[in-house]
């Protein structure tokens, strides 16, 4: 058999270039990585939380598993909710205009409410009871403000070509982080950075967010004014000789004293009562203790990947619409870890902000997994070429 014969047998026939979209196959793309990741983050935080809480859920519930029970819970409640949204379609939303305007008013109310009719916990009014039902209002409106600033921002991105529009863009996101603000500032800042992180991405001109960053900044300094944020700047200067910074310093202790590899899981000395919610927003610090520098930084990895993925799937997504919904949930995530972490080292003020997926508090879990559901919906309406 001659050269020219053997070339022949192997050469395919292949239609001219303009009939590939007629012929190339499709398939739709899932990212089990992702899944994978945030499946990974919530088993480990219930790990954690019954490490942390298992000494105080002995003494004041006479069951160890008390919190841990809880919290699984709510994983289970998060994981299905995430499961099913994830298999919607999340262009359905942008079709249906009064959809995201619905929740966007909805939030807003509950906020409200909070404000004039829930009772004041720890100096603040976070919680809202409906009932049976307990909730924070502020997670259900950090959903409510992706899903609406996406959609607002794809229909009307010509509005950031210039400075007017762009405020009037975000003018739109005022009325939640002004009553969000009044109670909970931290929650607040992050919410003004997911907006202003999901109109930097979309707007085509960069220099004007110098300017309405410096006026949101100034804005957020005066609730500064209040007396409990003034004493929170005071225990993060001076935490050692405050009244109020015990927590701070037993949380310096803790991982200063786990060292390389840490004490071991399950070991911590300073969840024994010495760190009040060592389950909750201080859980970091116990992680430090019993894992040491290694399982800390495997923890800040797993989430600068989960980050990573998800900026894979935003620079993948079908449209813009859909691009600004991840952008939205990484901004989100990603300022929660940092803020959380920094409270945690006192790099920081003290402020209430849990870490993601692994500290105790079940609202927070299940609105932080339906945002992954809405990750993985965009993923899903990925297109690979076969």
């Amino acid at each position: 058999m001659t050269a020219r014969t053997k070339a022949r047998q192997k050469k395919r026939f292949r239609f001219p270039a303009v009939f590939d979209k007629f012929f190339v196959k499709k398939k739709s793309y899932f990212d089990y990585q992702t899944l994978f990741l945030v499946l990974f983050l919530v088993g480990f935080g219930l790990v954690m939380i019954y490490s942390t809480s298992s000494y105080k859920g002995s003494l004041e519930h006479n069951n160890p598993a008390y919190w841990l029970t809880e919290q699984a819970t709510k994983a289970l409640l998060g994981i299905i909710v995430m499961l099913v949204v994830s298999n919607i379609d999340y262009r359905r939303i942008k079709d249906t205009n009064y959809l995201t305007m619905t929740g966007y008013l909805i939030s807003n109310f509950l906020l409200l409410l909070t404000l004039l009719v829930a009772t004041a916990t720890k100096g603040s009014k976070r919680w809202l009871k409906l009932g049976p039902v307990q909730l924070q209002p502020s997670e259900i409106a950090k959903v409510a403000i992706i899903l609406f600033m996406a959609h607002y921002i794809y229909r009307y991105a010509d509005k950031l070509k210039n400075m007017k529009g762009t405020i009037s863009v975000g003018l739109w996101a005022v009325p939640t982080i002004v009553m969000v603000g009044v109670e909970n500032m931290s929650t607040a800042i992050i919410i003004f950075a997911i907006v202003g992180i999901m109109i930097f991405v979309a707007s085509p001109r960069y220099k004007q967010f110098v300017i309405l960053g410096g006026a949101g900044i100034a804005g957020m300094a005066l609730f500064l004014v209040a007396g409990y944020r003034q004493e929170r700047l005071q225990v993060w200067l001076d935490p050692e000789n405050h009244e109020k910074g015990l927590q701070t310093m037993q949380a310096l202790y803790a991982i200063g004293s786990g060292g390389l590899f840490g004490k071991g899981l399950g070991q911590s000395m300073q969840k024994m009562g010495f760190i009040p919610e060592s389950h909750n927003d201080m859980i970091f610090s116990i992680i430090c203790e019993e894992l040491g520098l290694f399982g800390s930084i495997g923890v800040i990895f797993v989430f600068l990947l989960l980050i990573w993925r998800f900026m894979v799937i935003a620079m993948n997504a079908p449209d813009l619409y859909g691009s600004l919904i991840v952008v939205g949930v990484i901004a989100h995530i990603g300022i929660q870890v940092f803020i959380n972490i920094a409270v945690v080292t006192n790099t920081i003020p003290p402020t209430g902000i849990p870490l993601p997926f692994i500290s105790y508090g079940g609202t927070s879990l299940v609105f932080l997994l339906l945002e992954v559901g809405l990750v993985l919906s965009v993923s899903r309406q990925i297109k690979m070429q076969q």
